[in-house]
């Protein structure tokens, strides 16, 4: 570590060293003993690599520019050096923003010293390994290369005009190769397909690949492009089959500009400019559309779970069935089982051979209000982890990724979709970006985190948002923009949307054709009845509800009586109950229950044998292997389900009951399974509170005064070394920690050999005594027994 960079930080006042803690949490996690050791964790590959990663284009460009430079650099020479990659002239922003960026990298201990000598933190040249794109310097691209090669070159390179001086060293060599006048003649000497080859490197990457890179020719004898640029050191072979392009060439074939197109503000953001209010509303409609698909997967999966796959996934064609339950496409039915289970509201009810099920959390959920609902949802698709976006696509060893399965993990999903919707934010209110241009403002912003992965999350983002209703027609709305980190929280995410969701309609129209048409949205309780006594046919602005013999059988095992069913329909119906509908419930009503069926495996009980009869009678029955009992009872030794099913399709209406003969009633809601822990990632660091970051700089300045304040090593006193009675020792030690007195002590040590040491004590107990020695200059705890006398020191 740097002892000027330790000094430098040492220099620094309070204020900027909570400055630097607060942005740089993990210095001070746990807290360092002295500023060395703050220092020493400054300059870790990791810390370092962490930090810069969250820098902007301008900033690395900043850092870059001054790994490249000699240090120390002169805020004059670094303006200058970074002038010349503006894209247009430079004028008093580019300084200003210049002057900015230089002061925060001091903020961040990236960059230390005044401004007449700027250099980079150490350990930040060592972590950018390729900064602005350019190679490592000759020394060290040659450094392997034998003497006799280096020499050779050298000649080659010098082209005999005593600019080698006879000294064949990598440090020659790339003196001449820092000669912009020499690297010039070199490349007017090759071939323009080498000149191209050179172009194409000059700007990054830096290395390329050649067969037998490691080939020794000369200029004399060189005949293809490649071997032109390696007879004259204008490429380096680094192994077998690599070569790369000398940092010194390349600045000479950039023109001595370190990087190109620079800008200090980021690249505004394109796009249509939308109707605020029309995206407000459609992003209403899009959030309540949402939460009503959640609501109606968990009552689907509550009747009829789909399994878990011993992957831990869900099936393909489970995802097909729900999503034509769902009626939506089945990228957004992935969506809505994923951020459902994210949510704690859908989890497996075992490990192998499971089903995907409800929790209890999903019925306290329910009761909650839309808004309310929704922004928990929301909350929880913008920090999940998981990637709806890669379902149905491939891992690396060509396994499908299903909905709920574990891979669907990406650690950046949750940063990646925050400062998504965090440039969208800023982006002005009716402006709705195009995926380019979000994918360039974000490539600004974090230029080293730039890759496909990146640019699909961003894309996965977008499309999300949108059906969520974070976004309105591309642009981000009131009730999104709050949910994310750093946004006025005095007006909740849930009170912004509550006045732009559709009221629920607690009634519908009856028709006589058996259908219920809902006019709009409806109440929660409303819709629950309504599926469970009727089929839906059909969805959009009005949804239309179709009743059948079926589904009133369905409402009847659920304890509903035909009084009840006709009270609902009439209190909830704008129009009379037409007469066919009340014929159809009185009717099913009228059959159902006359018939029991029970276990034994099973049986069929019945008032009317006459009824039984007919059963007994019918050919459709021979499967179950039937048997009268009674002529009121008939035992069968099929299942109890699968007798109630058989009966049902030949037309009959049983009910199931119990041992001890009470109907049993079927309820929607009793499938629940426990809920998993949930595991979110937190999208942004919200930082330390400033009472901590103050305490932690408190705490290093303290300890790196003791620390500065620890006292040399001093020689023990020559003689013989100490002896005395054991009891004098013991009452010497105590007088000496009463007066803070040092003394002079003989000790064995471990070997049994008698030293000798001067002690300050401190306190003894335990038969050991602590105290500082000042031969060691330390604290130590020595035991008693093996101290063997006490002296004043003279």
């Amino acid at each position: 570590m740097s002892t000027e960079f330790t000094e430098w930080l040492r220099g620094r006042s309070d204020d900027q060293l909570r400055a630097l803690v607060a942005v740089r949490p993990e210095l001070i996690t746990p807290v360092p003993a002295h500023l060395e050791g703050l220092a020493a964790r400054a300059g870790s590959p990791s810390a370092i690599g962490r930090v810069l990663d969250r820098l902007d284009l301008f900033t690395l460009s900043v850092i870059e520019t001054l790994a490249v430079l000699p240090s120390p650099v002169a805020h004059r020479t670094l303006r200058a050096q970074m002038a010349r990659a503006l894209r247009g002239a430079a004028d008093p922003a580019f300084q200003a923003a210049l002057r900015e960026t230089v002061e925060r990298l001091r903020t961040l201990a990236l960059v230390y010293g005044p401004d007449k000598a700027l250099a980079p933190a150490p350990g930040v040249r060592e972590v950018l390994e390729a900064p602005a794109g350019l190679g490592p310097p000759a020394v060290e691209v040659f450094r392997h290369h034998p003497a006799e090669r280096l020499a050779e070159l050298v000649e080659d390179v010098g082209d005999g005009d005593g600019d080698g001086d006879g000294d064949g060293t990598k440090e020659t060599l790339a003196r001449l190769l820092g000669d912009p006048e020499i690297v010039g003649r070199l490349i007017q000497d090759v071939s323009p397909q080498a000149r191209s080859a050179l172009n194409e490197l000059a700007w990054g990457p830096a290395s390329g690949r050649v067969p037998n890179a490691r080939r020794e020719v000369r200029t004399a004898t060189a005949q293809s492009p490649i071997e032109q640029l390696l007879s004259r050191a204008l490429l380096a072979a680094t192994g077998e089959e690599t070569v790369v392009l000398p940092r010194e060439v390349a600045l000479a074939l950039r023109g001595g500009r370190i990087h190109r197109d620079l800008s200090p503000v980021p690249p505004a953001l394109d796009g249509a400019v939308r109707d605020q209010g029309l995206a407000d509303r459609t992003a209403a409609g899009q959030a309540f559309a949402f939460t009503r698909a959640v609501e109606e997967l968990c009552e689907r999966w509550s009747v009829d779970p789909p399994g878990v796959l011993r992957s831990g996934g869900l099936a393909v064609r489970d995802l097909k069935r729900t999503s034509v339950l769902l009626d939506l496409p089945e990228w957004v039915t992935g969506l809505v089982v994923e951020v459902a289970h994210a949510a704690g509201l859908v989890a497996a009810s075992g490990a192998v051979d499971g089903e995907w099920l409800p929790t209890p959390a999903y019925d306290g959920w329910r009761v909650k209000g839309t808004e309310d609902r929704w922004t928990v949802l929301a909350t929880t698709w913008l920090t999940m982890d998981r990637v709806p976006g890669v379902i149905g696509e491939r891992d690396e060893r060509d396994r499908l990724l299903n909905a709920l399965h574990p891979d669907l993990r990406r650690s950046a999903a949750a940063e990646v979709r925050t400062a998504t919707l965090g440039m969208l934010a800023v982006a002005g209110p009716g402006l709705a970006p195009t995926l380019e241009s979000v994918r360039e403002r974000l490539a600004w912003e974090q230029p080293r985190r730039r890759g496909g992965h990146r640019d699909q999350l961003v894309e996965f983002t977008l499309r999300e948002a949108e059906q969520i209703g974070v976004t309105g027609l591309g642009t981000v709305v009131d009730h999104g923009r709050a949910l994310l980190p750093g946004c006025d929280r005095t007006v909740s995410a849930g009170r912004l949307l509550a006045p732009l969701l559709p009221e629920p309609l607690d009634h519908v129209l009856l028709q006589a054709d058996l259908t219920a048409v809902a006019p709009g949205p409806l109440t929660s309780d409303l819709r629950r009845w309504l599926a469970l006594a009727a089929e839906v046919e059909s969805t959009g602005g009005a949804t239309v509800y179709r009743f059948d013999e079926r589904s009133i059988r369905r409402a009847l095992d659920a304890g509903q009586s035909a009084d009840e069913m006709l009270a609902m329909l009439e209190r909830h119906s704008t129009t009379p109950v037409p007469q066919p509908l009340g014929y159809l419930v009185t009717d099913v009503a009228r059959r159902h229950g006359r018939m029991r069926v029970g276990t034994a495996s099973a049986y069929v009980r019945c008032d009317d044998p006459s009824l039984l009869d007919e059963v007994m009678a019918d050919r459709r029955a021979l499967p179950l292997r039937l048997r009268r009992l009674a002529p009121t009872v008939i035992a069968s030794k099929t299942s109890r389900p699968t007798l109630v099913d058989s009966l049902r399709a030949m037309g009959y209406a049983p009910a199931s009951e119990s041992l001890d003969g009470d109907v049993i009633i079927t309820q929607l809601d009793v499938r629940r399974t426990d809920g998993q822990p949930l595991v979110r990632s937190s999208a942004t660091f919200n930082g330390l509170e400033a009472d901590v970051v103050a305490a932690a700089v408190r705490a290093v300045r303290a300890g790196d005064a003791a620390h500065r304040a620890r006292r040399a090593p001093v020689e023990a006193p020559a003689g013989q070394v100490p002896r005395s009675p054991a009891t004098a020792t013991i009452v010497a030690l105590r007088e000496a920690i009463r007066q803070g007195s040092q003394v002079w002590i003989g000790y064995l040590d471990s070997q049994g050999n008698a030293t000798s040491r001067i002690l300050e004590p401190a306190r003894m107990e335990g038969g050991y005594l602590t105290a500082y020695d000042e031969t060691r200059a330390a604290v130590h705890r020595f035991a008693l027994h093996r101290i063997t006398g006490i002296a004043d020191i003279n």
